[in-house]
């Protein structure tokens, strides 16, 4: 076996392409880093929160204490622990541990991590784990540098994202990895990072001459959004800026941690899964009938900026595909919910949603309407198209009399009760609308019963005389 090359000695993590780890050993910076790095976790039982993926026995620890983890997709929102167990995994791993982020490297970089790798395993070594965070920040086309090396195993990929991944990242890079799903923290998941950085005199605040309000520590918990870095970086900010008292002492009040993290940080992206998440709780809220959850969706969205039209635009649609005949003015005030968001804009169009918002939420539900549609829709897209029968054609223009256009149509109006039950608006029955026992479909299902029962014998008595007529003809 030859030596390796001088570049892959490996000798120390400056030989190792892509960002070294920031270590207290190694450098002197790491004292002056933020609290929310010095404290990130060394091993698995000191990460919080994530006990659907790390357990004792589950898939990803095994894998991660045998050394045995294949290439894999960290998907979840910032603060929740991606990067803290690539760290982990950086420590654990008897393999060179290469760091990029996408945001700042190029496909070249990424080729100098694979030339590493292959050179190791040229030489009888174990190839090389790349971490790329924010993954998802790479086109389509510099995913596509990875996939040939994934998948012959040249380096084990992990890659990080706050994306979901099935809409960013490569279908064939994604076939080639595990996707694991972070969760935000709990908030008592976000306690316990902040006691264990209160009494860490290592790598936490423990030196200090500190205290915490318990008021104080649960706004910190409850107010980052299940982001560990936010809770951590607001402690450490109410603990260097609060004046000590007369003995020396620092006492974090509630005041000053509300201070300190100044407005909550609502996960909310415009053109993501915190959009797409978020006005899908909106709506099936509202078909649940829930006008309180509801409305606090409609909060979440209109303080993360979310355009009013877009919502009030969905309002519409639900207002018709949702509720439909059972209550006559869904649709009528969720277009003037829309067209006081056109109109009147935020702040104050927020209280024209709320308004309608609840009306919606507590109107009765019926999708009798649009199941029609649908069931029609689909008859017309895959069976036979129906001609329009001569009698309901237009017979307004010169020649649709010849033509046999309107012959035999009865108007409804001149029938009794203003309905005609012998007349034929399809060559062909269906039942597309079926309305339900609520709201006003309740009336509408009655009346249409009827209808629907007396041109059912209507037809019944018209094809038992055509049958005679038939039958004398022979004779």
């Amino acid at each position: 076996m030859t030596d390796e090359p001088e570049l892959f000695s490996f000798s120390s993590e400056r030989d190792i392409p892509g960002d070294p780890a920031l270590t207290q050993s190694e450098n002197a910076d790491f004292a002056s880093a933020p609290l929310a790095f010095r404290m990130r976790p060394r091993d698995l039982s000191e990460i919080a929160g994530q006990k659907h993926l790390i357990y004792e026995g589950s898939l990803l620890e095994r894998a991660i204490l045998a050394d045995k983890l294949s290439s894999a997709i960290f998907f979840g929102p910032p603060g929740c622990g991606k990067t803290t167990l690539a760290e982990v995994i950086a420590l654990t791993t008897k393999r060179p541990f290469c760091r990029l982020s996408a945001v700042a490297s190029s496909v070249k970089d990424v080729r100098d991590v694979v030339d590493f790798s292959r050179s190791r395993r040229k030489a009888g070594r174990l190839g090389a784990v790349l971490f790329l965070d924010e993954i998802h920040r790479f086109n389509k086309a510099q995913q596509d540098v990875l996939l040939p090396h994934v998948e012959n195993g040249t380096l084990i990929l992990i890659g990080a994202t706050t994306e979901n991944p099935y809409f960013a990242l490569n279908n064939a890079l994604l076939s080639r990895s595990r996707i694991f799903q972070f969760k935000p923290l709990e908030k008592d998941d976000i306690i316990s990072v902040l006691e264990r950085a209160l009494k860490d005199k290592e790598r936490g605040l423990g030196k200090m001459d500190l205290t915490i309000e318990a008021d104080a520590l649960t706004h910190l918990a409850q107010r980052c959004e299940g982001d560990a870095r936010v809770a951590l970086n607001a402690l450490e900010l109410a603990a260097a800026t609060t004046k000590p008292d007369e003995k020396g002492r620092v006492n974090v009040t509630l005041k000053d941690a509300e201070a300190s993290l100044q407005k909550k940080v609502l996960l909310y992206d415009r053109d993501g899964d915190g959009h797409y998440d978020t006005i899908s709780a909106f709506i099936k809220s509202m078909r649940g009938s829930d006008p309180d959850a509801a409305l606090y969706w409609l909060a979440k969205m209109l303080q993360a900026g979310e355009d009013p039209r877009f919502i009030a635009r969905r309002m519409v649609i639900f207002a018709s595909e949702d509720i439909g005949c059972a209550d006559y003015l869904a649709l009528p005030l969720a277009m003037a919910a829309y067209q006081a968001a056109e109109r009147i804009g935020m702040p104050e169009v927020r209280i024209n949603l709320g308004h309608v918002v609840t009306y919606l939420a507590c109107c009765p539900k019926s999708n009798a309407a649009y199941m029609g549609l649908e069931a029609a829709w689909k008859d017309v897209a895959e069976n036979i198209t129906m001609e329009v029968p001569d009698h309901l054609k237009d017979a307004h223009y010169k020649g649709a009399k010849e033509l046999g256009h309107g012959e035999g149509y009865e108007y409804s109006h001149n029938a009794e009760g203003h309905f005609s039950a012998a007349q034929e608006y399809m060559p062909l029955e269906k039942l597309y609308y079926k309305p339900t026992r609520f709201g006003a479909e309740e009336r509408i299902n009655e009346r249409l019963s009827n209808w629907r029962r007396e041109r059912r014998i209507a037809r019944e008595n018209a094809r038992r005389e055509e049958s005679a007529d038939k039958g004398s003809k022979k004779l």
